[in-house]
């Protein structure tokens, strides 16, 4: 494996973990085989990261819109989730990491409610890296979320219509205290963001790869930290800048 300085790697990654479906059919199996094996590859995927160094890791684990799935699989996702909680918040609190949720959680059972919030008190002190677990999460509700936050501090008399800026939009958002994702990765094939942290991709470095989620092992994910460090991030300056500036 290619090793990098643990400082040079990206320090807030951010994943689409999409394939869990269609791996399962292609084995002939119910599509929740696939997320069960998904689920061992996350916890291989969090284990990695942390280990490279990764200050913050953030996972898209149900979108607001895949509620629009089949009922049945819903309710299988939902079992799943809490059983993973259930499962893994001891083994995740005794490696030091940090653990949240992002996004509407009130539309979940009060029992996994109380399970995410058990799950955030036990790891809440922790030292190291902090996994963003976005669950009923969508980018268009939380910039949405976060301009109702601002309109009512105008509403207040907080602030001013003129003080509104980027600086004080961004801290109404999930993730208000995490700095923006370096990269941005999605297995699964498909090349697109899916409504996933809209505000907060704007100079994100993307990597896209066919690879299915249950197949995405420690050699995916270093390719994946090979590609981000073959990029150069300018910013809106040119390269030259950079090299000077580098």
């Amino acid at each position: 494996m290619t090793s990098h300085s643990q400082a040079s790697n990206p320090g807030h990654v951010c994943i689409i973990m999409d394939g869990n479906g269609r791996w399962a059919r292609k084995k002939l199996m119910p599509r929740n085989y696939g997320h069960r094996k998904g689920v061992e590859v996350t916890r291989r995927c969090v284990e990695f990261f942390a280990t490279a160094g990764v200050d913050h890791l953030t996972l898209f684990a149900f979108s607001s819109e895949n509620w629009n799935r089949p009922e049945d699989e819903v309710s299988n996702l939902m079992t799943l989730f809490m059983q993973s909680l259930q499962r893994y918040t001891d083994e995740l609190h005794e490696q030091g990491l940090r653990i949240r949720f992002i996004g509407q959680r009130e539309a979940f059972s009060r029992k996994l409610q109380q399970q995410i919030e058990q799950t955030e008190a036990i790891t809440d002190a922790n030292p190291g890296m902090t996994l963003n677990i976005a669950a009923n999460y969508g980018g268009h509700w939380d910039i949405v979320n976060a301009a109702r936050r601002l309109a009512q501090r105008v509403c207040d008399g907080v602030i001013g219509v003129d003080e509104i800026d980027e600086q004080q939009f961004s801290a109404g958002l999930s993730l208000d205290d995490a700095p923006n994702p370096d990269l941005f990765i999605r297995t699964g094939g498909e090349r697109r963001i899916s409504n996933f942290l809209l505000w907060q991709l704007a100079y994100t470095e993307f990597y896209f790869c066919d690879c299915l989620w249950p197949d995405f092992d420690a050699r995916e994910m270093q390719l994946a930290l090979d590609a981000y460090h073959q990029r150069q991030r300018r910013y809106g300056k040119t390269g030259e800048q950079i090299e000077v500036s580098g």
